[in-house]
């Protein structure tokens, strides 16, 4: 999982991350972070350039859902090589009637995060972070640092730290 990337501990080098990454980041133990070329961000490309392997990259997506007008954010955190199903145990979860990916411009909006570098950490406290189980017995995984410039190495377990976060099988291997 490490790949041939330069990881530095996160307290050395927090400037490589998003603003809203930096304070929620400093209470994770173990965080290390990795500049890479903004331009191999998504998680094909970056695993391919980076020696990074798949099982071990976690993808951080968002989902909206409305129920009586109001609508629901949430994070959903699955592995590269699995896929949310977030029209079953997600929607049931967030308790909506309906629920898909959040547009672009609205999980940037958001989040304060680069799309294509969005991450769990420094999401807004109020919204569900919903982690597959998968990602959770992966150990170390390589997640978005709220930049496409950078990526988050974190011992999985450390993302139910966060605000909002709990474990579920939500997930399931594409292929």
């Amino acid at each position: 999982m490490r790949g041939n990337l330069d990881w530095k501990l996160f307290s050395e080098a927090d400037h490589l991350v998003a603003d809203p990454v930096r304070k929620a980041a400093a209470g994770l133990p173990a965080v290390e972070v990795a500049e890479i070329d903004p331009e191999l961000a998504d998680t094909a490309a970056f695993c391919e350039a980076y020696e990074s392997p798949l099982e071990n990259s976690a993808n951080c997506v968002i989902v909206a859902g409305k129920r009586g007008g109001e609508v629901k954010y949430a994070a959903v955190m699955v592995l590269a090589t699995m896929q949310a199903d977030v029209n079953g145990v997600v929607r049931k979860e967030i308790d909506v009637r309906k629920v898909s990916f959040a547009p672009m411009a609205d999980a940037v909006s958001l989040t304060g995060m680069e799309y294509g570098g969005i991450t769990p950490v420094g999401l807004p406290p109020e919204w569900p972070i919903l982690v597959d189980t998968a990602v959770l017995a992966a150990g170390e995984v390589v997640i978005g640092s709220g930049l496409r410039s950078s990526k988050l190495l974190v011992p999985a377990s450390a993302l139910l730290q966060l605000p909002g976060a709990r474990e579920l099988a939500l997930a399931r291997t594409t292929g």
